[in-house]
């Protein structure tokens, strides 16, 4: 009888151990959203943003030995109205809601811009965001520090108003007020390396001083905005940074960009939080980008912005897929970043 209350009481107080050191396990693990609906988003026959481009990406890392691993899979909903109201405008929201439903199994442009919708594009959008919020929520609630959702369509050409430019709903501005009203946090960083700058994203920050616009992109290019003297206004004067890169520009100038540009700055503004728009059309070889990023300057990119997040942000970052559209290339440069984000884990 004695030796059974011994071997309870080591039991009891070995547990607790176990459930921390599991829990830290799970802490060092990355969040992956993706969800099988956003292959219903139809932009019709030979659209470069379809659903090829990530269907490879997401079998990889569910097969790949050395990252499944290291992976979580969380499970999520649609976003609700009133969470993609806090960046779109509800007669916005209504309107994709009502050109989406009322097709038929043929796609067709919104009539905002020249993003291609079909019947399901509204749901899909909505399931979109629900992938970042729920990313947030994860980091957040500690279950992870960093997220990557694999969502389609992308968004950061998406504005208060209006759809264009392959977007529908402006995910990452949405995860960002996102974090503001529901976790309090007051500094945030938006980084976006999508070949295109994200006009969306910088008009509906370009007065906040709270978020903070970091853009660096092809010139001249679509959509023609992200200009260095496009700095903000009012309060949020100086809290947009674009980088212009010539066409042919890759690694060099890319990684040379976020250290002499976004490090000095964030040392100052000392982010909570950082998002990414991980465009990978800048990556060499893209169907409709012209710059020459490798994996490799992928891998430097985060582990630059891992110093930040660490040194600032308890390790939050959450990327969140914009464009790119070569299959190979996503899937690559995609397992180059979580790699660089578990190798980062590991020497914590």
């Amino acid at each position: 009888m004695k030796y059974f209350f011994n071997c309870l009481l080591l039991i009891s107080l070995f547990q607790p151990v176990n459930l921390i050191a599991e829990s830290a396990r799970s802490a060092q693990r990355i969040a992956v959203l993706y969800d099988d609906e956003f292959i219903l988003h139809n932009t019709g026959p030979n659209h470069p943003e379809n659903s090829d481009r990530i269907s490879s990406t997401i079998n990889f890392l569910k097969n790949d030995s050395k990252l499944k691993q290291n992976l979580i899979w969380p499970t999520f909903s649609y976003a609700s109205i009133d969470v993609i109201s806090l960046v779109h405008s509800k007669a916005y929201i209504n309107l994709v809601k009502e050109e989406s439903e009322k097709l038929s199994e043929f796609s067709a442009k919104l009539s905002t811009g020249d993003t291609v919708i079909s019947k399901q594009s509204y749901q899909v959008a909505r399931k979109s965001v629900g992938a970042v919020t729920k990313g947030v929520d994860q980091i957040m609630e500690g279950v992870v520090s960093s997220a990557f959702a694999f969502s389609r369509p992308p968004g950061h050409h998406a504005t208060k108003d209006r759809g264009m430019g392959f977007c529908i709903f402006n995910n990452v501005a949405i995860a960002a007020k996102y974090l503001q009203n529901k976790y309090g946090v007051s500094r945030i960083l938006i980084v976006d390396f999508d070949v295109h700058h994200g006009n969306g994203t910088q008009e509906i920050f370009y007065s906040d001083n709270t978020v903070f616009y970091f853009s660096i992109h092809q010139h001249p290019f679509y959509p023609g905005t992200g200009r260095p003297n496009e700095k903000g206004s009012g309060e949020g004067y100086g809290y947009t940074l674009n980088i212009d890169l010539p066409k042919g520009a890759g690694d060099k100038e890319f990684i040379q960009s976020l250290k002499s540009q976004l490090i000095p700055v964030m040392d100052k503004f000392k982010p909570e939080f950082i998002l990414v728009s991980a465009g990978f059309d800048a990556h060499e070889n893209d169907l409709l980008g012209q710059l020459k990023y490798s994996n490799n300057g992928y891998k430097e990119a985060t582990d630059i912005l891992s110093i930040i997040a660490q040194k600032y942000a308890s390790n939050r970052i959450l990327f969140v897929l914009e464009g790119g559209y070569d299959p190979t290339n996503i899937k690559e440069a995609s397992a180059s970043i979580l790699n660089a984000i578990i190798s980062k884990n590991k020497t914590d």
